[in-house]
């Protein structure tokens, strides 16, 4: 499809597309008219309960609209962040998200922190999946196209069964790859029993999930480094998929020491932000897969350079699953990266839906498939969600500093 042509085949609003199509091919001829926020009650929407979303776990949906008539869906970011990065963008055309990206990362001064990551991220996942619609396509196209027919899954908080190892079987035999449990739990916290309860559960793991199962166990960041390290111990050979989080997270560069302490294969990184927080893991080879997700990497933009490194240093994607118009943007992300990748599936969600999306990810068979619907592939009932903010005007208190050639720098 020609780029002065492609925006004409969409059927809102033709007659301001067809205009946009007579624009220079480096302009979309569109501009950012409105970002609407609204509220799903965080994880009471997945979980029934009344336990409010969490600010860097947000599940509440990002919509942003053009004066042409089309609108792009994400997901992420509380109130206030959420608001400061959409009314720096109003008036500015959604196709350059590239230096939307940058604009909002490096236009308060300080580079942004996790938090705002979070909602610059949900912003960022919109404007993919606006451009996506606008040319007709599912994302996967513009990331260069699939590398494998599905991504396969492991599961978190499968539905218990009478003990953990059919409650594995049973996780392996609905088409999961890997089963995963979590480090034991009591209070107080006792770090002996809650190490060798830990180790008992990751051989019941292992057993229950078979000889054509995998298993995993997440540490939570919960053990101080002597406990992980002996807990790993105990744990070398059985086997895991991957041990996540082994200690925590304020200082990457602990994991050079802890690399050479234990042998079990490491996964880190859904507690960390853009590529700075990732590239002395990646590039130091201290781990085997990396947690990045979106949004809380800063969206599809960063995510993909994030995924690059992997690429680079031999590292995995096993992406965190912060909610499910995210999980329907990592389909499209782990499929057309080339090197290993696995998803995490809450069974709760894929058996009982997400009432305000009629649409989202496909789920079938222990997999994750990517289809062809345009965009992400997500429909929002908004009727269902709680409008919390609605922005129109732009606002960029500091100034926005551009090199000769356009480009962005800091202020």
């Amino acid at each position: 499809m020609k780029r002065r042509s492609f925006l004409s085949a969409s059927a809102a609003g033709a007659s301001s597309l067809a205009a946009a199509a007579q624009a220079p091919a480096r302009k979309s001829g569109m501009k950012i008219k409105r970002v609407l926020y609204y509220g799903t009650g965080g994880d009471a929407a997945l979980r029934k309960s009344k336990v409010p979303g969490l600010f860097n776990q947000s599940t509440n949906v990002v919509m942003i609209e053009t004066d042409a008539g089309l609108t792009g869906i994400g997901e992420g970011g509380a109130k206030d962040t959420l608001e400061q990065c959409a009314a720096a963008i109003i008036g500015m055309d959604p196709f350059r998200i590239q230096e939307i990206w940058q604009v909002l990362f490096r236009g308060y001064f300080y580079p942004a922190g996790r938090e705002k990551l979070h909602a610059l991220g949900a912003i960022d996942m919109a404007l993919w999946d606006l451009k996506a619609k606008a040319l007709g396509v599912p994302l996967y196209q513009l990331l260069g196209g699939l590398t494998r027919e599905h991504i396969e899954c492991y599961a978190t908080s499968y539905p218990p069964k009478a003990t953990l190892k059919e409650t594995a079987a049973a996780c392996i035999k609905d088409g999961y790859r890997a089963f995963r449990v979590g480090p034991a739990d009591s209070q107080p916290y006792d770090r002996f029993e809650m190490v060798n309860r830990t180790a008992q559960m990751c051989r019941d793991a292992r057993e229950g999930a078979g000889k054509d199962g995998g298993w995993a166990v997440d540490f939570h960041t919960r053990f101080d480094m002597t406990d992980a390290v002996r807990l790993a111990g105990l744990i070398e050979g059985l086997g895991a998929y991957f041990v996540e989080d082994l200690v925590r997270s304020e200082d990457p560069a602990v994991y050079k020491t802890l690399r050479g302490l234990t042998k079990v294969p490491i996964a880190v990184g859904e507690q960390f932000g853009s590529r700075w927080d990732m590239n002395e893991l990646i590039e130091g080879h201290l781990i085997d897969y990396c947690r990045a997700t979106v949004p809380n990497v800063g969206g599809i933009t960063e995510f993909v350079k994030i995924a690059a490194l992997c690429e680079t240093h031999y590292v995995g994607l096993i992406p965190h699953f912060t909610g499910p118009i995210s999980e329907a943007a990592l389909v499209h992300l782990c499929g057309s990266f080339s090197g290993p990748a696995l998803m995490e599936m809450l069974p709760r969600v894929a058996i009982s839906g997400t009432p305000y999306l009629p649409k989202a990810f496909d789920f079938r068979d222990g997999k994750l498939w990517p289809n062809d619907r345009p965009g992400l592939g997500v429909e929002v009932d908004t009727k269902q969600l709680t409008l919390l903010a609605e922005i129109t005007e732009n606002t960029q208190p500091t100034p926005i500093y551009r090199r000769p050639d356009g480009s962005v720098t800091n202020w």
